[in-house]
């Protein structure tokens, strides 16, 4: 079975746990870095300051409503950067808005979820997330 590195960009501590915990519960994650705001995660692709000796993620979860630089700025700088236009980006957020969905999809995120409140059901879309990324999905080396 393959691994993969995920970079979590999420601000808020409650999620970052659960959202680490249902990963590690999957067992198909070898690495999770997280930023927690949307300047941590650019500075993290471009290994600046404390990330200097990460690595490019295979999958990143990114929220919508972060400090900084918000979601879509990240998306953004993502998908418009030749280095990491590759990797998959998958906006899990709470938030419903068909704006924020529709920003998302123009500047091509992989897909949109919005986090359920129930800890259960937020468990079962993050196992989820991984089984599909990780056991159907062929990622780019």
């Amino acid at each position: 079975m393959k691994s993969i590195h995920v970079l979590l960009v999420e601000d808020n501590e409650g999620d970052i746990l659960l959202t680490m915990e249902a990963l590690e519960e999957g067992k198909l994650v070898n690495k999770i870095s997280i930023a927690r705001d949307g300047k941590e995660a650019i500075d993290f692709l471009q290994k600046k300051d404390r990330f200097t000796s990460e690595h490019a993620p295979d999958l990143i979860l990114l929220d919508v409503n972060l400090p900084k630089k918000n979601g879509h700025e990240v998306l953004q700088f993502i998908k418009t950067s030749d280095e990491f236009k590759h990797i998959p980006v998958i906006m899990l957020t709470t938030s419903s808005s068909y704006k924020d969905i529709n920003v998302s999809y123009t500047n091509h995120a992989n897909c949109y979820i919005t986090k359920p409140v129930e800890v259960e059901e937020f468990f079962k879309v993050v196992i989820q997330i991984e089984n599909f990324w990780v056991n159907i999905v062929k990622l780019p080396s």
